[in-house]
């Protein structure tokens, strides 16, 4: 039996992925921002002051890749890291005014990547496919 890629939902899922990081990356490049530093971001916008470790568990990253993101996150002026009060051996990342500014425009071209992805969705296919796609994560997050 031949494997069709437009039935497998991961080679799907994959190339909506890619389609998708490659839209978001034009939309905020402008702003100076890399994915991975929009996603660090998001995580911060939420709860500012995170550790390193705290990062890598909630965007479930490589801790090589996430200390290499903060560095150039630090050089570019989009975070700074303080000894963390609780555990002197850590650090807390902290969000700069850049990075607090960015977070409204930043958030805007997520949402137009979005509304670009499911401009061909009607509102009751749209909550579908987000429900599908969120039980279709649960499912892998079990095994």
């Amino acid at each position: 039996m031949r494997f069709q890629k437009e039935r497998s939902a991961g080679f799907l899922a994959n190339q909506m992925a890619r389609l998708f990081a490659k839209g978001l990356q034009k939309r905020i490049s402008p702003l100076g921002l890399a994915p991975a530093q929009f996603m660090t971001l998001l995580a911060l916008w939420d709860e500012d002051g995170l550790t390193q470790s705290e990062l890598v568990r909630r965007l479930d990253v490589e801790q090589a890749t996430m200390a290499n993101t903060l560095t150039r996150m630090e050089r570019d002026g989009l975070i700074e890291r303080r000894s963390n009060p609780s555990d002197g051996r850590s650090q807390s990342v902290h969000l700069t005014e850049k990075s607090k500014a960015l977070q409204a425009p930043a958030i805007a071209e997520a949402r137009a990547q979005n509304a670009t992805a499911l401009a061909d969705f009607s509102d009751e296919e749209r909550e579908i496919f987000l429900v599908l796609m969120r039980r279709a994560i649960a499912a892998m997050h079990g095994n």
